[in-house]
């Protein structure tokens, strides 16, 4: 378990006088995007005037107001972006420099990104984006977490709209011992064969690399998880019961789904789609201690829970 940062400690200190220093560009912003807010609005009705004068439907005129008010409302929320970004950088970064890590709002994503792609742990996908870089140490091991949103362009006759189909965490950790085979833990029913007649398939090939499905020593688990490796005895090591109820664990800790995990090359990935995290970001001063607490939270329980998935039981 990671020593937490007090939160209380933190306003204290150089946070608490930096994030003093933010209050003008908080009400910069917060005036800014009124004043977008407003004439969305404005425009909005004289657009809603005009189909009426000039077309005479008035469902059309409504549902053309709204598609103008409705953008100028996302160009207000946009506006603020940068102060709030600004704002969270600086908790989270405190944060980070508290547990000797560092951290960053924006991220390029590196070969566990693409690896986690070539072992097909992530959804097909037209656009991506990434933020919250958390990287550092965990005791001993490297450790890296950011946040992924992925989604896919889908159409509907003549329109067309983004789905997400992936937004959570990606983490990477150092094993404690070096591995040689390659396993990957993801939950079951996903490569079934013959439309699942037959229950899943007995091998994949994926990255490159042959694996086939191993049985767990547990008989709880196997509705549940699907393991695939190419060392049946290094996954069997791997996957003992403990390891599947720390998964569940990861799972419910965020309300999280599809939890899956990659052992190779000494290091272990793992995926989960827990949603939007690390927002401590705010134009009102007094949220700050709240979202510093949220954000402390939010990654002592990962970084937790990946310090816990790299251990054997006692």
């Amino acid at each position: 378990m990671i020593v937490r940062p007090d939160p209380d400690s933190l306003m204290a200190g150089e946070l608490g006088q930096w994030l003093a220093t933010q209050d003008g560009d908080r009400a910069a912003a917060r005036a800014r995007a009124a004043a977008i807010q407003k004439w969305a609005i404005i425009a909005a009705c004289v657009v809603a005037v005009l189909i009426v004068l000039f077309n005479g439907q008035v469902s059309a005129a409504l549902q053309g107001g709204f598609f103008v008010g409705a953008g100028g409302f996302g160009i207000a929320e946009y506006s603020k972006r940068k102060v709030t970004n600004t704002i969270k950088g600086g908790i989270n970064g405190a944060i980070a420099r508290s547990l000797g890590m560092e951290y960053a709002v924006e991220v390029s994503p590196g070969g566990e990104f693409d690896l986690a792609r070539s072992f097909d742990m992530l959804p097909g996908h037209d656009r991506a984006s990434f933020e919250d870089l958390w990287r550092g140490t965990l005791g001993q091991q490297e450790f890296m977490l950011y946040q992924a949103r992925l989604e896919e362009k889908r159409s509907s006759g003549k329109s067309s709209h983004w789905v997400t189909v992936f937004n959570g965490s990606l983490m990477q950790i150092g094993l404690t011992r070096r591995f040689h085979g390659v396993t990957l833990i993801e939950r079951a029913g996903r490569r079934q064969s013959f439309f699942g007649l037959l229950g899943d398939k007995d091998e994949i090939e994926l990255g490159g690399v042959q694996l086939a499905r191993i049985d767990l020593v547990d008989p709880r688990f196997q509705d549940l998880f699907a393991v695939w490796s190419n060392d049946p005895v290094e996954a069997r090591y791997l996957v003992h019961p403990e390891y599947v109820e720390r998964l569940l664990a990861v799972e419910a800790a965020f309300a999280g789904e599809k939890v899956r995990a990659l052992f190779i090359e000494g290091r272990m990935l793992i995926l989960l789609e827990s949603g939007n995290l690390f927002e401590s970001g705010s134009l009102e001063a007094n949220h700050d201690r709240m979202l510093l607490e949220q954000t402390i939270d939010q990654f002592g329980t990962l970084a937790d829970l990946a310090v816990q998935l790299n251990e054997r039981p006692r």
